[in-house]
Order: C-alpha cells, then structure tokens, then sequence
C-alpha cells in the first residue's frame, strides 16, 4: 500500500509541489554547505590562496556530482512511476537495478577521475600558486566518490517514494558534521585543503549511512528480497536509457564549466577567489530551482505511471509559476546585497574581491528566470521518462557557455566570464520550452487517446 502521505496522484498540486519542494531546498542548501564550509574555513583560517585552490576545482567538483545526481536521479525514474502505478514488486526490482548500476559505474569513476586528474588540472590552467592544493583536495574528492554515491541513490528512492523530509534530516546532521571536521582538521591539524577535503567525504558518507538505516528500519516497503535482486536484463537497459543521459547533460554541463573556470584561472588568483566566493553564494541561492526540479522530476514519474496526463500538466503550470515568484525574491537579494556575504569568505584584498563578487551577482541575478525554466523543464522531462530529449538541453548550454568563455579569454574579461552561465540559460530555457510544447501537443496526447481507447 502507498501511504497517502507519500503520494503525489492526488491532492492540489501546488500545494503538493510547496510541501514536497521546501525540504529538498533545505537539503540541498545544507549539501551546499560542504562546499560553503570548506570555502570559508579554508579561505579565513589558511588563506586567499587556499581558497582560490579550492574553488579552481569547483567545475570538476560540479562535474562529479553533477554526473552522480544526475544518474542516481535517472535510474530512480522508474521507481516513481512503479510507485505511482501501485506495483510495488516491480519497484523494488528498480531499487535493485539501481543500486547494481550505482555501484558498477561509481568504481569506473572512481578510477577515472584519480588517473586523469593530473593532466586535467594542467589543461585548465591552474596557476601554479594553487596547484599543489588544488591537485591535494580534488583527489581525495574523487576517491571518494561512493560516499556521494550512496546519500544521493538512497535519498532519490526515498524522493521517488515522495519522501523528502527524512533526506533533509541526515543532510542537516551531515552538513554540522562537515563543518566541525573542517575546524578539526584545518584548525587543530593543519590539514589545509586537503583536511577540508577529507571532512567533506566522511560527512557525505555518514549521511548516506543514516540513510541505509532508516530504509532498513522504517521503509518495509523497501525490504529486498532474494528474487528482486535479479533484475531483468531489460529493466537495466532501461534504466540506463534514462539514468546515463541524464548523467551526460550534467556532464556537458559542467565542459561549460570548465571551459568558463580555464579562461578565469588567466585572470589570477584573486580573481578566482572573488569569483569563487561568488558561486558559493549563487549556489545557495538556486538551490530553489534545482529543488523545483526534483519535484517535479518525482511528481510527473509517479503521475505519469498513475496515467493522469492533465495532473502532470497542472504541476509544470504549478512550478513554474512558483520559480517565476521566487526568482524575482533572489534576485533582489543577490544584486542589492549578496555582495557583503563574501566577508565570510575572505580577509585579504577584500575591497577588489567584493567589487568583483557583486559583478558576478548582478549578471547572473538578472537571468534568473531563464534558470527557472532549465530546471523545472529539464528535470520534468526526464521525470516523464525520456533521456535523449533534455540532454540536448545540455548542449546548448555548453555552447553557450563556451562561445562567451572562448571570447573572454581572448579578451580577458571578467565581466565576459560572469555572462557565460547566463547565455547557457537562455539558450538551454529556450530550447526546453520548444521540447515541452512538443511533448505536450503530439506525444502525452497520443497516450491520452491510447488511453481512453483502452
């Protein structure tokens, strides 16, 4: 039996898409914490050069667990829709298969990321101020990342199941947990990057661990058995059709990334901390959007598998009206006074760093919309069960950000490299939109009229 408070077939959408968005925005806030607390600590009690190491492997990092969440996100899809279809049996067959998949791909990553991670770092040109550090702290980022693996799969199926309080619980914990290992480590031994590094995976590890428990404690309807931990053949195909593309538009994604993080790394190492301390507080802020997304990622699967095609269309109308609201609240915020948030961040050249925050902030603020539309569209797409159509998604932002980051290297301007995430929105939300209209008006119509012909 699904339990009511977990099912998202029936009751005001809206309401639903608040209640089930606010805990993911929490959560995911407090996931940003790891990273916010290792920018803080390492920039104020070891320095602007530390903190400068850190955030020029902030693209790697995106991409890491940009390709983790997006795939755990992907194989749980199917999940959703089991759940919301009622076939529990076959549910746990997909918790299975994900978890199988989970655990294959997480050890080629694994093994990727630390063989390659030396020419990767030269290539994006790190200056060689921050190298040592930078190089210390992604490996260790990299070798661990089954941590990562284990929080976001366990914490997509208990938000597939439309339970997104508990994750937010051991996120909580975890992020306090980082924050008072990155003091132990830094602080009382002299760890630098590298300690807030080791903070980082130990936290994300035990909140995967309080994860597993809860499952196996208060989830029945997760308990495994022998038979459904053989998965067929087809179900896996299938999971990866969905899981691996979402995977990749987070991957092309973060390209993007890199491509803006080389032509910064050209400016110097203050401004990689400005722009550094910058991300960290955008990231906070969009959580929102990426929270919106989850939702409604969770919402379409199960309604999808419940066949109720004008309730999914009620819950895209729903969040996008909610992301249009919040983003005009963000953006106030962030262009009038985001900027004195970056006192967390440093202690020296502040005046140069602040001016150059604020820069950041005002380009992206203004294009908060276009963000909106990325995720909840993107996102909901997926939900619904396609992979190729949102991934194309991704190649639009990655030329969009690559055209204007190519053009501010050449002209080595910062304000060029603030725009290039703003153009990668635009062109990524205009495309999405053109994906939605189409799905809605030929494909989700043709299973409408399937459906009432059965």
């Amino acid at each position: 039996m699904k339990a009511a408070q977990y099912d998202m077939t029936v009751g005001n959408p809206t309401k639903i898409i608040l209640n089930f968005t606010l805990p993911i925005f929490i959560g995911n806030v407090f996931q940003q914490f790891y990273n916010m607390a290792d920018a803080v600590i390492v920039g104020k009690f070891v320095g602007t050069k530390a903190l400068a190491a850190v955030g020029s492997t902030g693209t790697i990092m995106f991409l890491i667990y940009g390709f983790v969440v997006g795939m755990t996100a992907g194989f749980t899809v199917l999940t959703a829709q089991k759940f919301g279809a009622g076939d529990l049996p076959a549910m746990r067959r997909t918790v299975a298969g994900a978890s199988i998949l989970s655990l294959i791909i997480g050890l080629i990553l694994t093994a990727a990321f630390m063989l390659l991670m030396e020419p990767w770092l030269h290539l994006m040109n790190t200056p060689s101020d921050i190298y040592a550090d930078a190089y210390s702290y992604i490996m260790i980022i990299s070798g661990g990342i089954l941590a990562q693996m284990l929080y976001n799969l366990l914490a997509s199926i208990l938000r597939a199941l439309g339970n997104s309080k508990v994750p937010l619980y051991f996120l909580i914990f975890s992020a306090l947990l980082n924050i008072a290992l990155d003091l132990f480590f830094i602080i009382v031994f002299h760890m630098g990057a590298a300690g807030a590094a080791i903070a980082t995976i130990i936290s994300q590890g035990v909140s995967g661990l309080l994860c597993l428990v809860y499952i196996i404690k208060k989830v029945p309807i997760l308990h495994m058995t022998r038979e459904d931990w053989h998965p067929e053949g087809a179900l896996l195909k299938r999971q990866m059709q969905i899981g691996i593309p979402m995977a990749l538009q987070y991957s092309i994604t973060a390209i993007g990334t890199m491509m803006v993080q080389s032509s910064l790394n050209i400016l110097g190492s203050t401004l990689v901390a400005a722009f550094t301390a910058a991300s960290k507080i955008e990231q906070v802020v969009t959580q929102a959007y990426v929270a919106l997304g989850t939702t409604i990622a969770t919402y379409g699967a199960q309604n999808m598998g419940a066949g109720n095609i004008p309730r999914i269309l009620k819950g895209f109308r729903s969040s996008t009206i909610i992301g249009i609201v919040y983003s005009f609240a963000a953006a106030a915020l962030v262009m009038t006074v985001g900027k004195y948030m970056s006192y967390l961040f440093v202690s020296e050249d502040v005046a140069l760093i602040i001016d150059s925050v604020d820069i950041y902030l005002k380009c992206v603020g203004a294009f908060f919309i276009p963000l909106t539309i990325v995720n909840i569209y993107r996102n909901g797409i997926q939900g619904l069960g396609y992979g190729l159509l949102p991934m194309m998604a991704g190649v639009a932002e990655l030329i969009g950000r690559g055209v204007v980051a190519v053009i501010a290297a050449r002209q080595h301007s910062y304000l060029g490299v603030c725009l290039a995430s703003p153009a990668a929105w635009v062109l990524a939300a205009a495309l999405l939109l053109v994906m939605y209209f189409y799905i809605v008006k030929f494909d989700l119509k043709k299973i409408i009229s399937r459906r009432e012909k059965e």
